[in-house]
């Protein structure tokens, strides 16, 4: 296990301080905010800690309200909003100086058997094992990949990705807004549910924002270009391991008022539907000073 991914279930492992009140942390990195997947998995572990362990996430829907300081602690406090017979629902909501950084409803429900179908999942995408990781892409492209990307890339970090298409980071051609790369953690996750659904949380916020910039042959990492994640939906359809490649599979319907939409589907290697996600983010052009 790479030390990126114990990093990460560290900070997963929140400090209970008092009835309905955990505090976490960030990990020791130069990162400028708050990654906001780390928000999202955190807040759903303070929630999953007030609740029944046979009843498990099945949704949740956050959004983010200010950046989030890696510095200090963050504060989350779980609102048990109800439990009924069937479904427990939560809210959580993440303080940093005095302020409400980010807040999370959840919905956890037990095991029920019932009417299934899932959409399969892409035939005509490659391999994961016929693709390059991301730190072979440098050796092999570093010249052209742009400097913000690069940088991001070189990073350890506790997920694995191998993008399928290429074309995006290496030039900035106008390409249909939907992408499909493979992921998977950097070691094995433990085989407990809750802590699988918040690792999955966790990746699910990785590469979304930057599809819808694909129609305008631009990405979030542009110096003309401010980004950030607005809001953040998941839905929990099946457990699956998450240490072999999953296909996050994503596609942007639109852009507009300086904010981009995307959803995103995640399939496990035997084609297994493991999750949905949708998000909404900040994409807002920044005014160049005049020459």
């Amino acid at each position: 296990m790479s030390a990126a991914m114990q990093e990460l279930l560290s900070i997963l492992d929140l400090e209970k301080l008092e009835h309905n009140l955990y505090r976490g942390r960030s990990p020791k990195l130069d990162w400028q905010r708050v990654f906001g997947g780390q928000t999202i998995a955190q807040a759903l572990v303070a929630a999953q800690r007030t609740v029944n362990p046979d009843r498990h996430v099945h949704s949740l829907h956050g959004y983010f309200m200010r950046p989030g300081d890696t510095k200090v602690p963050i504060i989350y406090e779980v609102d048990r909003i109800r439990d009924g017979g069937s479904f427990t629902t939560r809210r959580v909501v993440a303080i940093q100086h005095g302020h409400a950084i980010f807040s999370l409803e959840a919905s956890f429900q037990g095991e029920e058997h019932g009417l299934e179908h899932q959409v399969p999942m892409p035939l005509d995408v490659p391999a994961p094992d016929a693709l390059m990781t991301q730190q072979e892409l440098i050796g092999k492209y570093g010249d052209a990949v742009p400097e913000g990307i690069k940088r991001y890339w070189e990073r350890d970090r506790p997920i694995d990705m191998k993008p399928v298409m290429l074309k995006h980071y290496t030039s900035r051609e106008k390409l249909a807004p939907e992408q499909n790369i493979w992921i998977r953690t950097a070691g094995p996750v433990p085989a407990d549910r809750a802590t699988q659904a918040a690792v999955l949380a966790y990746l699910s916020d990785m590469t979304l924002l930057d599809t819808s910039t694909f129609a305008h042959g631009r990405a979030v990492f542009d110096p003309d270009i401010q980004a950030a994640s607005l809001d953040h939906a998941m839905w929990f359809h099946r457990p699956h391991r998450l240490d072999d490649w999953i296909l996050y599979t994503q596609d942007s319907p639109s852009s507009q008022g300086s904010r981009g939409f995307t959803r995103g589907a995640l399939y496990g290697r035997d084609g297994t539907l493991i999750a949905s996600v949708a998000q909404e983010g900040l994409i807002r052009l920044r005014h160049q000073p005049a020459e």
